[in-house]
């Protein structure tokens, strides 16, 4: 089987063929799991090995809420390491470059399968250069939800790193040593793995939140440290100063305004990229101007959506996960600021919280004529990040506006083939430059409510060329032959393979 752009998939793995309704649910049940009435308290990594029985051949969850600051997933390794286990596969919603200690555990085949949202650093460069025995799966954050829900991701243990617990095993994300705000991505992994532990660095009698729930918990592992809270921020979660990019901020906030989605009551989400948080100042100022006010803001969450609830200018936030330490805050202590579990967010069985977004801010690494979206690799091929919520919120979005420079150290970012794709463009509605604003040809509607715009408009062809001539048309991207990873789709088919390079 071949996918769109001609690249053959695995047997075995379902074809992605378009992006349509959902039609076959799959999930099940989730578990009647009650933990016995006992001791859960374990004092160290060895101990929780022990009385779990960890083994080789297990797969290992964990989540990302800590970014760059997580020390959860790296101790569990360290164990790993110590005991030798072989051919664990790591079911972690993001990797970070923090989490070096992978490459050496891929190596030495102590890990050989990975699932994941988002890959980066230098496990995704190993991964990248076929050190991986087994396979990736990057997968979206609703999918992962979905595929744990549907059984198709079974995982043994999940590490739960939690900042703030009690002995009986509730936890909360704004209490504590490290505080990172809501916890919506182990949530699943909270009611569907076979065993759960909570890790944290702060014991207490009492919590302000309570986000995973004692019910679902074997065992509290006490250490040290989970992390550092301050990894959460990174260059990707704050506002561009780049000229370049707030004009085309600039350009976007009017483009979604003169296509009716700035409105009372519309519904947003931005990326965690410069540009696309620069949308949401933009967005803001327009809504003072206009008097108009939101009803939600939604996803990964910062202080400029923070700023815009304590304004009034939004009814409520959902938030999935906190990407500043002024969003943990509002979370704490705003009662309209609400957690959403990763299958709410994004889960495409079960009405998801992006089906109702009026507008999403999306970037990209690279867009094709056909529209379809990169943010999985650059374009020669190494990995360097993944949908993460891309493809789910694009999907559900009424308007699903990519913004991105033409060029990027004089690569071009539009392409007539892309490298990897990460968002079908059947799912894409605009592209927004410095050069020029492109609509999919298949959105009849926005190109007929654009003819007496001001903005310029062309088409995706005329940037692509007006582009070329300042950095010529790239050469196509060169591979090994061998697959090394696999780019699911939201509902688990198989949109796209990654080659070793």
């Amino acid at each position: 089987m071949k996918n769109s752009l001609g690249r053959k998939i695995p047997k075995g793995y379902p074809l992605f063929e378009s992006s349509k309704a959902f039609e076959n649910k799959k999930r099940v049940l989730i578990p009647e799991v009650k933990t016995k009435n006992r001791e859960k308290l374990v004092k160290s990594y060895s101990e929780v090995f022990d009385k779990l029985g960890i083994k080789d051949g297990m797969t290992l969850s964990f989540h990302h809420h800590l970014r760059n600051g997580d020390q959860v997933l790296n101790a569990c390794m360290e164990e790993v390491k110590r005991r030798n286990l072989k051919n664990l596969t790591i079911a972690s919603s993001a990797i970070f470059p923090n989490n070096e200690i992978l490459v050496e555990l891929i190596r030495n085949k102590n890990v050989t399968n990975i699932y994941t949202n988002y890959l980066n650093g230098p496990v995704a460069e190993a991964i990248s250069h076929g050190e991986l025995e087994g396979i990736l799966i990057m997968q979206t954050h609703g999918g992962r939800a979905r595929s744990i829900e549907a059984g198709e991701l079974k995982i043994d243990v999940a590490f739960i790193a939690t900042p703030a617990a009690t002995k009986e095993g509730d936890g909360s994300g704004v209490d504590g040593k490290n505080p990172c705000g809501v916890l919506g991505y182990p949530i699943p992994d909270m009611l569907y793995a076979k065993k759960k532990v909570v890790v944290t660095d702060t014991l207490v009698d009492k919590l302000t939140i309570t986000d995973i729930k004692k019910e679902y918990i074997d065992y509290v592992l006490i250490v040290d440290s989970i992390g550092d809270s301050k990894g959460i921020v990174s260059g990707t979660t704050q506002v561009t100063f780049d000229p370049i990019g707030l004009k085309i901020a600039k350009d976007a906030t009017q483009l979604l305004y003169e296509l009716g989605v700035i409105k009372n009551g519309f519904s947003m989400q931005t990326g965690a990229g410069g540009t696309s948080l620069a949308v949401a100042s933009f967005v803001r100022e327009k809504m003072l101007q206009e008097g108009i006010k939101g009803k939600m803001a939604s996803g990964g969450i910062t202080s400029y959506f923070v700023s815009m609830l304590e304004e009034g200018l939004i009814e409520e936030i959902r938030d999935v996960q906190c990407f500043d330490l002024e969003a943990i805050q509002s979370y704490k202590k705003n009662e309209k600021h609400y957690l959403m579990s990763a299958s709410k967010y994004a889960n495409p069985y079960d009405e998801p919280v992006v089906n109702d977004l009026s507008f999403m801010i999306l970037g990209a690494t690279e867009i094709d004529l056909d529209f379809n979206v990169n943010v999985t690799t650059s374009s020669n091929g190494v990995i360097m990040g993944g949908s993460g919520g891309h493809s789910d919120a694009a999907y559900g979005a009424e308007i699903a506006l990519v913004v991105a420079k033409t060029m990027n150290a004089r690569i071009p970012i539009i392409k007539k083939v892309v490298t990897t794709i990460t968002t079908p463009g059947s799912d894409i509605d605009c592209l927004v430059t410095e050069r020029g604003i492109a609509i999919n040809p298949k959105r009849k509607d926005l190109l007929e409510k654009l003819k007496m715009s001001k903005l310029n408009i062309v088409s995706i062809e005329e940037l692509m060329n007006l582009t070329y001539q300042f950095t010529r048309e790239p050469k196509p991207f060169e591979h090994k032959d061998r697959v090394v990873g696999l780019v699911e789709y939201r509902d688990g088919t198989i949109i796209d393979v990654l080659y070793q390079v």
